[in-house]
């Protein structure tokens, strides 16, 4: 018996951090199949290397409730390198309405074990720089020092309990 805890018909919006992980071209692979090609991998090819952490840029204001920010991007400046990856739409000139889903980038890293891809993530947001609209970028921030996130110290209350949101 099979039972799931969850099922999507489509790809999960994390993808790209499986896809770090192994060197495998998830969304390439579901095309291989929707040919009817089949898939071009076996499982003993699947080898993870590493550590991989998305954060999901939102145009909101943390400080303000995390409330939908829609505007105007005046500037952007996308950090890059061995091991970035960036998701995203945005331009400078682009409106953000206030309609749809506030995310407005993907940020994926990839080093070899959690404390080195910690502070590429930190780097990497440090470098990411969008003008005219608050995002969720400085809250990535907070929460990539906090002690007990680096120590792996969370629960599923972290972020209400320790930025008392």
């Amino acid at each position: 018996n099979f039972y799931f805890m969850e099922m999507n018909t489509r790809i999960q919006v994390e993808h790209p951090v499986t896809e770090m992980v192994t060197g495998i071209d998830i969304v390439k692979e579901q095309f291989h199949i929707a040919e009817d090609s089949g898939l071009s991998i076996t499982q003993k090819d699947v080898v993870l290397k590493g550590c991989a952490i998305e954060c999901r840029i939102n145009a909101e204001d943390p400080d303000r409730g995390f409330i939908p920010t829609p505007g105007v991007v005046k500037f952007i400046h996308l950090p890059g390198g061995l091991g970035v990856r960036v998701d995203t739409h945005l331009y400078a000139g682009y409106k953000i309405p206030p309609y749809y889903d506030s995310l407005i980038a993907k940020l994926i890293v990839h080093d070899q074990d959690r404390p080195w891809t910690i502070t590429k993530m930190r780097r990497s947001l440090s470098e990411m720089v969008i003008e005219g609209i608050p995002t969720t970028i400085p809250f990535h921030l907070r929460l990539l020092i906090d002690d007990d996130f680096n120590k792996g110290n969370i629960t599923t209350h972290f972020i209400s309990d320790k930025f008392k949101l």
